[in-house]
């Protein structure tokens, strides 16, 4: 009997058109068939959003001349739902991975992060899923994680994941001799302190650019998400997304709250 190859379907957050994607698709199809569909511009820091009151549109996408996938006029979320539900609905996949975004995931950044949202969304229709990201804004070689991306994911399929959890990998920006090893993580609390810099266009109106730069609001341990990074080794972190805090559960319980006052 010939063994059932594995279906991976691919997304991201810096478009279809992005170099990591790319990378990503052409380790992954080493071990499988690989489906992409990825947002047709850059979405990154769009969280977790979804198209509702406009339609979305879908549009063959070729690299190099051949198909590549499919470009969809929404967020990373839309992507994975109307793969499943839509381009892929008589073909199931068996893994998503999301990536490889150009920016690290980390700390608070999660939240904002369409890579790691698509993860997400994989998660909540029951597939297996990790997001991929290299730290770093800068120029770089994607092909490190590439690979590491290919080796996880087959361990992934092979030992499962909890139900509502999706991996999130930020891989140091250096040579693969240069990492010296792959840690587990606790997601860190590391925030962009932000400014907004305020700037007149050429017609004499006033618009805002964010910017900013991270702060790590943690000193003590090694291991956070930021903090194993910096020591070149690859931070895996397992991501719940079920926000609930159920250590104040009771305490909010004592609040007695009522309808009147």
């Amino acid at each position: 009997m010939t063994p059932k190859k594995i279906r991976i379907l691919i997304s991201n957050d810096d478009g279809i058109y992005a170099p990591g994607i790319y990378a990503l698709y052409k380790e992954l199809k080493k071990i499988g068939d690989v489906f992409v569909v990825a947002p047709d511009n850059e979405k990154s820091a769009v969280g977790h959003a979804i198209t509702l009151s406009s339609p979305l549109r879908v549009f063959p996408f070729k690299r190099n001349g051949k198909f590549f996938g499919y470009a969809v006029n929404g967020t990373p979320a839309d992507c994975v739902k109307i793969a499943h539900w839509a381009l892929l609905k008589d073909q199931p996949v068996d893994l998503l991975v999301s990536g490889i975004n150009h920016g690290s995931n980390t700390g608070i950044n999660v939240i904002y992060s369409g890579t790691a949202s698509a993860a997400t969304e994989g998660t909540i229709l029951r597939i297996p899923s990790f997001a991929i990201s290299v730290a770093t804004y800068d120029p770089v070689d994607f092909t490190v994680a590439a690979r590491f991306a290919r080796r996880l994911a087959r361990l992934l399929l092979k030992k499962g994941l909890p139900p509502e959890t999706f991996l999130n990998v930020n891989v140091p920006p250096v040579s693969e001799s240069e990492i010296t090893g792959v840690e587990i993580t606790r997601q860190g609390k590391a925030v962009f302190a932000e400014e907004f810099d305020r700037r007149v266009d050429p017609t004499g109106r006033t618009y805002y650019w964010l910017t900013g730069k991270k702060v790590h609001l943690e000193r003590e341990g090694g291991d956070t998400d930021d903090q194993v990074i910096l020591q070149n080794k690859i931070s895996i972190t397992p991501i719940h997304y079920d926000m609930t805090n159920y250590n104040f559960l009771d305490e909010l319980q004592n609040w007695n709250i009522s309808v009147v006052s």
